[in-house]
């Protein structure tokens, strides 16, 4: 064994529990000299060095700042084959080559924040979080919180007045307003118009719903050129007024925005 591999599972699932991004690297394969052996692995990350070593001195520093590039990028994908060559990439006296594969995990380049706990949420919530995104769900209701189903993606905040909690949000944060009615949809609605430019916008509703929306928004002074920003009624059109079918409609378009907008570096499905 080139690690401890007890103490290797031990940190992944303590950095996994405490919500840390981090990435592994492991040596893949050396020709020529180099100061570790292949399958070397070590855990990084934004702080630096966690667990393991790949061999020290410049090689890992060169991996310890490559992995927290990764950690710390916009755009880009969680996994990175690097091939180094030891004295013209990394400054080495030594004659050598080195591969390196990098795994970042725990990086959630994707928020979603739910506003709304009733019945279409109790079905949407756990969808999302099988997807690679971090779900927030705002509810004044603390009982209707309660019986959607605690993931380690979620967060659920439970306050009176939900629009409080739209600039706490991150920058990049797609918004799903399905609350109890109008009347509780429409502040969050105004606020985020007012105030933020959002990737993505959707409120649960029909098209009578839609029109009264606009009709208060422009009462409330919000500028006319956000008034055709987000989507009402939310979802792409299939299926019934389930909260089930809802949910689908819902996911496929949050989704379908995603991949419009290149939120996530994936190979994206096409037909």
């Amino acid at each position: 064994m080139t690690y401890d591999v007890v103490q290797h599972h031990q940190k992944l699932t303590s950095l996994l529990q405490s919500e840390t991004p981090f990435a592994t690297v492991t040596l893949i394969d050396i020709r020529g000299s180099a100061p570790q052996i292949t399958g070397a692995k070590a855990i990084v990350t934004t702080a630096g060095i966690e667990s393991g070593t790949i061999g020290g001195g410049k090689i890992e520093a060169a991996a310890i700042t490559h992995a927290q590039r990764l950690l710390t990028a916009t755009e880009g994908t969680g996994c990175d084959f690097v091939v180094w060559n030891l004295q013209t990439d990394i400054g080495m006296t030594c004659g050598g080559e080195v591969k390196l594969f990098f795994e970042v995990h725990g990086k959630v380049d994707w928020p979603i924040a739910v506003f709304g706990a009733g019945h279409v949420a109790q079905v949407l919530v756990p969808m999302l979080c099988q997807l690679h995104c971090r779900v927030t769900c705002i509810d004044p209701r603390p009982n209707w919180l309660a019986k959607i189903p605690e993931h380690p993606k979620l967060t659920k905040r439970c306050v009176e007045h939900p629009n409080e909690l739209v600039a706490e949000q991150s920058a990049g944060t797609f918004f799903v307003l399905i609350s109890k009615g109008h009347a509780t949809d429409l502040p969050v609605l105004a606020e985020l118009l007012s105030t933020r430019d959002a990737p993505y916008i959707g409120v649960i509703g029909s098209p009578q719903k839609a029109s009264v929306l606009k009709r208060e928004l422009k009462q409330r002074n919000v500028p006319v050129e956000k008034l055709n920003s987000y989507f009402c009624p939310i979802g792409i059109p299939l299926g019934n007024n389930t909260p089930a079918e809802i949910s689908i409609s819902i996911v496929a378009q949050l989704i379908q925005q995603r991949d419009e907008l290149g939120v996530l570096d994936h190979k994206v499905k096409r037909f």
